[in-house]
């Protein structure tokens, strides 16, 4: 795999550190700025808005700008949202932050996916995109939990710091390592729309928007039922959140050779398997052991579904991918915002904390629904093929700053 993955797995591992982290630290904030845990949730549906609103704008706006260019742009802005957020002094300006930290993240995973999928021979293009993904999963095995244990003894604001300097270390990467890749010459924001709207790319992208709100149902308030449920001391959260990453870790090397040889089968197992182990966590959470074991099988399981939705949109727009590639992330988030937002509502309700699993349960049934509808309306069923790699140039050919 090119060392430029390298330079895209970093920036991953920044994004995901911010986005995962205040999952951990809910209890944190919402004592620190006297709200309540589930109003305080709202700062993971904020970022997640974020997402969804700056995946499509942002890559619009840079559809002719060069693809090194736009992704040091990008982590630009992620790294201010982030310092924004470090020094918010009240609650509705940390909202505010954590939007500005949001919007760059679809556009920059839209980007770096179709750069990713370009630096490798046909056949590995999966594999290298779960390559970037894994900066993703490795902070939730190291960001999140050492970001997470950082906020419960420095304070949350430490943890945004920190979060601010990966993200300067991560441009600093991008210049170094990633190639010119200049935009495609013919593309432009009325191709990329055209893109869009193919029914499989629509199709693709409700399948993300239900399928993966199931994750976060749960993760986003795995902390409080960790500690309210189970009966984990506060200090054990981090280990929990570690375990989970480690599953989305595994989940992510699987899916990358997976999806390489059956890309449909590869989502359908994968988010067949999420709302059965979801509804397992119902009764697990209750027993320490069980309770940490499923844990890593429902990070798995839930970031096994990534990778094959991302393959499948930027498959099916192959002429103009971008845009969709990035769609994706909005959908993702989306998920985010609407799956933090269903799994509180249930809370709040007076469902109980265990609640979440089973409303992830049915989310995640519902984008299996859809994902099998559009296999069977699919006309040109095939192997995960993307853009014609002659739209860009061989990035082996181009000149690394």
């Amino acid at each position: 795999m090119p060392l430029a993955l390298l330079a895209l797995a970093i920036s991953a591992f920044g994004i995901g550190t911010t986005e995962f982290v205040m999952m951990g630290l809910l209890p944190n904030v919402a004592d620190d700025l006297g709200t309540s845990v589930p109003t305080a949730g709202y700062l993971v549906s904020a970022y997640a808005l974020g997402v969804v609103v700056g995946a499509p704008l942002l890559t619009a706006l840079g559809s002719r700008v060069p693809r090194k260019r736009m992704l040091v742009a990008l982590m630009g802005v992620f790294t201010l949202g982030n310092l924004a957020s470090a020094l918010a002094p009240s609650f509705g300006l940390l909202l505010a932050g954590r939007v500005l930290a949001g919007l760059p993240h679809g556009a920059f995973f839209g980007v770096g996916a179709v750069v990713a999928a370009r630096l490798v021979a046909e056949g590995r293009q999966a594999r290298a995109v779960a390559t970037m993904f894994l900066g993703l999963t490795v902070a939730n095995i190291i960001g999140v939990p050492a970001a997470t244990l950082l906020g419960q003894h420095l304070g949350w604001r430490a943890t945004f710091l920190v979060v601010t300097a990966i993200g300067v270390l991560a441009m600093a990467a991008l210049v170094r390592l990633v190639p010119q890749v200049p935009a495609d010459p013919q593309g432009g924001l009325r191709r990329e729309l055209g893109a869009l709207r193919d029914r499989q790319v629509l199709l693709g992208l409700l399948t993300a928007v239900f399928g993966f709100a199931g994750v976060f149902a749960v993760y986003s308030y795995l902390a409080s039922m960790a500690t309210e449920v189970t009966g984990f001391a506060e200090s054990s959260v981090t280990v929990v959140l570690a375990l989970f990453g480690i599953g989305m870790t595994l989940g992510a090397l699987v899916a990358g050779p997976l999806t390489d040889r059956a890309l449909r089968p590869t989502l359908y197992g994968s988010l067949a398997a999420l709302a059965v182990v979801l509804v397992v966590f119902h009764f697990t959470v209750h027993v320490a052991w069980a309770a940490l074991v499923t844990v890593v099988v429902l990070g798995a399981v839930g970031f096994m579904t990534t990778t094959p939705l991302q393959m499948l949109v930027m498959n099916k727009a192959k002429h103009a991918p971008t845009l969709a590639s990035a769609s994706n992330h909005s959908a993702f988030n989306l998920a985010n915002a609407g799956g933090a937002w269903l799994g509180g509502a249930a809370i709040a309700a007076g469902w109980g904390w265990t609640s979440p699993t089973l409303v992830g349960a049915v989310l995640a049934i519902a984008g299996l629904g859809i994902a099998v509808t559009a296999g069977l309306l699919d006309r040109t069923p095939g192997p995960s093929r993307l853009v014609a790699r002659s739209a860009v140039p061989d990035p082996e050919r181009q000149p690394v700053d």
